[in-house]
């Protein structure tokens, strides 16, 4: 299977089994539109009847010597080689936790699908103990995995803080003796973080997540506060601080565009001019009938967009500046491993969020979800049946991903996502598919212009 398209005067063509990014001219990208596998001797009288008004046959012919040899080769129509690890997508031992800390926010952020932090079932702090069980309930279910993770997850984390510092020294305690890591993340809305926090979290969170939508007017307008007032005053100078004393570990801001700021190229360069250099801002999930929400009618608008902030980035390093935008990050030459490109984030299996009161679940999406408690740290339950459901969630049992060109970079899509709006765990929700889809077209782009420059540069 092959993917072709033209972006920013670039022909590419993505063989999809292999990976592999061809650059090619004008020739080899028409004649592709007329061979597949198998190939005979000659080129097809078909394609040369289509093609000779426009090249030389001989050149074709030759063309297309050059195309089954590159077949031959492994690198283009290649065989499929990881969908044959399905068979092993079996039940695996869990290797982390998102961790409610907190079902309650300080903020009011119209578009939260947590219900504005309760997640709907009343807002409620989770508690050390219950937090220690949590801790617990991982390392006996983590087989011969050594290094685990724990990302504090609310609503907003912050606002259970003495119990963070608890769970944490908990899990530091246990682990030499039991010969493991912890791996500690946060997501924060920012709102109470104070010199004696920022310390804390730069010390022991490998990584931070900081919610901020990029330019004022447009963060005030989704991200309120409970009284209506704007929090990007409050929290841009904090987060400011946090990351420039954070070194070189891990963070990146996160924002999320929506129907009111399709022009959100303009949000990521808002939040590099501030200083950040790791930064995410994607799209809105929601209903179609939420005023804000993302629909097939926006999509070749954000299409244009995402193609926009693709070429903005490019002559921003011309220039010598740089950052890294978290939906065109990519490796063309070693990326995931087989079981991760087939299933992706491990929602389910390998990954499990547990809420306040102990009460365990695929991921955050599915918190409150009836029909997906996968059982309680209270009483010991965990459905097994369920975890082994998750696990056979890969893109060979997707049957309309399986004959998708980007299946292999975005593995059959969120679960959560594509249950609450495709209505089945297996069927891709297909909004999400083409915007990954343009997200990937640029990506590659992006790495083939800086691949010419180079090219040009050593010339």
């Amino acid at each position: 299977m092959i993917h072709k398209y033209q972006l920013n005067g670039f022909n590419i063509v993505l063989d999809v089994n292999s990976g592999g990014v061809h650059l090619v001219d004008e020739m080899t990208y028409a004649l592709l539109d007329y061979i597949a596998p198998p190939f005979a001797a000659e080129c097809p009288a078909q394609a040369l009847a289509a093609l000779a008004d426009t090249y030389d046959i001989e050149e074709l012919k030759a063309c297309y010597s050059e195309i089954v040899e590159l077949s031959e080769a492994g690198v283009l129509f290649s065989e499929d080689t990881f969908t044959q690890y399905s068979a092993v997508s079996v039940p695996s031992p869990i290797k982390a936790l998102c961790l409610h800390v907190s079902h309650d926010c300080n903020l009011r952020c119209a578009y939260c699908f947590a219900a504005t932090g309760d997640f709907g079932v009343g807002r409620k702090l989770m508690d050390a103990e219950m937090g220690k069980k949590a801790i617990d309930f991982l390392v006996a279910n983590s087989g011969d995995r050594v290094n685990l993770e724990v990302d504090f997850f609310g609503g907003e984390p912050l606002m259970s803080w003495n119990a963070v510092k608890e769970i944490v020294a908990y899990a530091r305690s246990m682990e030499k003796q039991i010969g493991k890591r912890f791996r500690f993340t946060m997501t924060t809305n920012g709102m109470l973080l104070d010199d004696e926090k920022i310390e804390y979290l730069n010390e022991e969170m490998s990584n931070v997540v900081l919610s901020i939508d990029g330019r004022k007017e447009v963060h005030d307008k989704m991200r309120p506060c409970p009284n209506g007032t704007g929090s990007y005053d409050h929290i841009l100078p904090k987060f400011r601080k946090m990351v420039s004393l954070r070194g070189t570990k891990d963070y990146y801001v996160r924002g999320t565009f929506t129907k009111y700021n399709l022009d959100f190229s303009e949000d990521v360069f808002h939040l590099y001019e501030q200083g950040f250099d790791q930064i995410s801002v994607e799209p809105v999930v929601a209903a179609a009938d939420m005023p804000y929400a993302l629909t097939e009618a926006e999509l070749s608008a954000i299409a244009a967009e995402y193609e926009t902030l693709a070429n903005r980035m490019l002559e921003n390093e011309k220039k010598g500046g740089k950052f890294n935008f978290f939906h065109f990050s990519i490796d063309l030459n070693n990326g995931p491993c087989a079981i991760k490109r087939l299933r992706g984030c491990g929602c389910g299996n390998d990954y499990v969020a547990i809420t306040p009161e102990g009460d365990i679940y695929p991921c955050h999406q599915f918190v409150g979800v009836e029909g997906y408690r996968m059982g309680s740290l209270v009483d010991g339950s965990f459905d097994t049946e369920m975890k082994a459901k998750f696990a056979a969630a890969h893109v060979g049992n997707k049957p309309e991903c399986r004959e998708c060109w980007a299946k292999f970079y975005c593995s059959g899509g969120c679960n959560a996502n594509n249950y609450l709006y495709a209505g089945d765990i297996l069927k891709p929700y297909g909004i999400s598919c083409k915007l990954q889809q343009k997200r990937l077209e640029c990506a590659i782009m992006m790495q083939a212009a800086r691949f010419a420059a180079k090219e040009s540069e050593e010339a």
